[in-house]
């Protein structure tokens, strides 16, 4: 019983708790008619405003409940970024599907567009974090952000590049037209990069751990959980499991109606 409420569990449940749930609601609102997408963001922009208040509190503080507070707040901030880009209010000047036999150079400067202003959002959010942290003790809420946006972009590198399952079953409708932009297709170079690093850099959290190198600290457990839930979403790329039957609550809200259909995806022939 003693192992079950330990600090270490207790951790890793929250960051579980966090995952699940966040990306739940997420999915959840951006089934709702679009006439409430203004009031679901009202919700998440106070959201926002929490976050950043819990976490200008955390970076003063170190304790347990400062690196709880956060890691939450930096989920409340990610929940902001997640419903603006779902809800198609922040994502790029583009919002058409790529254009057909669009290669190299063209295909790659098409692609930054329909995405250009989330990722630049998502920018200007760890530039006010960074310039918060100048001073302060409290790092955790720096590292999951970062962490979130490193993890963010190699999936969306690897959706780019290619992989066996795309996971466009995820997009509302009125961004369907984003799958357009995916490549269906063996395993490629990026996704062995990207898991080298990411994986590596897990083994390191946790070899440092049991070496004693580091106090196991609630952020490092944090950040360590995370990171491995990331790991896993990179590897559901190659294997077609009902991943979704974790959010049937969320997504049975209102069927997702294709704009691009699944036969038109970029293959593995359409060559970068």
């Amino acid at each position: 019983m003693d192992d079950l409420l330990s600090p270490v569990t207790l951790a890793v449940l929250v960051a579980v708790a966090s995952w699940w749930l966040g990306t739940g609601v997420i999915l959840w609102l951006v089934r709702l008619p679009a006439r409430l997408f203004r009031t679901s963001m009202s919700g998440v922009t106070i959201l926002l405003l929490l976050g950043l208040a819990g976490t200008a509190w955390s970076m003063r503080q170190l304790s347990v409940a400062a690196d709880y507070v956060g890691f939450v707040s930096v989920i409340f901030m990610w929940s902001w970024h997640e419903m603006a880009f779902l809800s198609g209010w922040v994502t790029g000047p583009r919002r058409v599907p790529q254009e057909t036999g669009a290669r190299g150079w063209r295909r790659f400067s098409l692609a930054v567009q329909a995405l250009l202003y989330h990722e630049l959002a998502l920018l200007l959010n760890f530039v006010v974090l960074w310039l918060m942290q100048m001073g302060q003790a409290n790092h955790v809420a720096l590292c999951t952000f970062a962490l979130l946006w490193c993890m963010r972009l190699s999936a969306k590198l690897n959706l780019y590049f290619g992989v066996p399952q795309l996971g466009e079953q995820y997009l509302p409708g009125h961004l369907a037209y984003m799958a357009s932009y995916f490549r269906k297709s063996s395993v490629t170079g990026c996704f062995y990069v990207t898991m080298t690093l990411s994986t590596g850099t897990w083994l390191w959290l946790v070899l440092q751990a049991q070496r004693g190198a580091v106090e196991v600290s609630t952020g490092w457990v944090l950040l360590a959980s995370l990171l491995g839930l990331a790991i896993i979403e990179h590897l559901l790329m190659l294997f077609s499991l009902p991943l979704q039957r974790l959010w049937g609550w969320a997504m049975r809200h209102r069927a997702v109606a294709p704009v691009v259909p699944a036969s038109s995806l970029p293959t593995q022939a359409d060559r970068i």
